[in-house]
């Protein structure tokens, strides 16, 4: 679909992360008139959204999720809201009190703040960590939440992902706020940040090789993620956005299971390194997501109700990140 967010205003919550800096870029090319982009900066950082430092129709807000009078300024005005901030695994790890505040008073605060500033609609940042250790195949949007098997912050954080999808579900029935809910799978790319567990893997791979160390594995590299880039993931938001459907929950993922073997064998390849070899070591990890040797999320409801598809293939993304490793080193 063509992307016309002419005359528009948006707030993006977690705005100066990853996928906010990138979401900023769409919205501003589809010609949004201004995108307020709202962070504490306890996560994200300035860094991340320098290139938009200066640009004439962004607003960099300092506010939090948790103080509900941040929420209901920064709100005021605009057509849409983006809920991207919140709490991933490693940081939900490392402070679980915080990281469940964020993740669910955090997304009541965000949608009191649409309902009282008369947003149309909110896109939710969900993710694929709402299916837990759930063994259908293939992953489609109707896969229940297992929790069994899983590791404490991992629980935490996919359950906390559910209560920020029931709760957009509830502020439709009770206030006719439109929603749409997008499960990212493991989101990974240029400005990549250090608190995206299966994301990280990617980055410390790329980082090694470049720098012409072995890549190392914790297992047998059998292991298996979903890596959707960052370019794609700000595209499906905006899609989610400007979209005629809406009340829906949809996979964000490219529907191919890359295990960490086939990404330390990609950087080697990227980077002319047939001199070395992936090395496998004991996994200790002490923070680990639901992982498999199988996964296969379906994308079809993204596509009919969205009109999105993935467009950057991994050894692009990864060709991507490793340019601007090398530029930023």
């Amino acid at each position: 679909m063509t992307l016309d967010a002419s005359g528009r205003s948006y707030l993006v919550t977690g705005g100066a992360s990853l996928i906010g800096s990138h979401l900023a870029d769409v919205l501003l090319e589809a010609g949004a008139a201004e995108v307020r982009l709202l962070d504490n900066y306890a996560l994200g950082t300035p860094e991340t959204v320098a290139h938009l430092k200066d640009h004439p129709r962004v607003r960099h807000l300092r506010g939090d999720v948790l103080k509900l009078p941040d929420l209901l300024q920064a709100a005021q005005g605009v057509d849409g809201v983006f809920a991207l901030a919140g709490y991933l695994t490693l940081p939900m790890a490392a402070d679980p009190a915080t990281g469940l505040s964020v993740n669910t008073l955090g997304m009541v605060n965000t949608l009191e703040a649409c309902r009282f500033a008369g947003a149309r609609r909110i896109v939710f940042s969900s993710s694929v960590a709402v299916y837990g250790n759930a063994a259908d195949h293939p992953m489609a949007e109707r896969t229940g939440f297992v929790s069994e098997g899983l590791q404490p912050a991992s629980k935490l954080y996919g359950a906390s992902k559910l209560i920020g999808e029931g709760l957009c579900a509830r502020y439709a029935a009770a206030h006719g706020l439109q929603y749409n809910v997008l499960r990212f799978a493991s989101v990974y790319g240029v400005r990549q940040h250090a608190r995206a567990v299966n994301a990280v893997f990617v980055a410390r791979i790329c980082d090694q090789v470049r720098r012409g160390e072995a890549p190392v594995i914790d297992g047998d590299g059998s292991e298996v993620h979903d890596y959707v880039y960052v370019t794609d993931v700000a595209r499906a938001c905006a899609q989610a956005m400007l979209s005629a459907a809406h009340g829906h929950a949809c996979n964000i993922a490219t529907g191919v299971d890359t295990t960490h073997t086939e990404v330390a064998r990609t950087a080697l390849r990227l980077c002319g390194r047939g001199d070395l070899q992936p090395v496998y070591r004991e996994d200790r990890r002490a923070v680990r997501s639901a992982a498999g040797t199988r996964l296969g999320f379906t994308r079809d409801l993204a596509a009919r109700e969205l009109g999105w598809e993935p467009r950057v293939t991994l050894e692009q993304g990864m060709r991507a990140l490793l340019d601007w490793q090398r530029a930023s080193a």
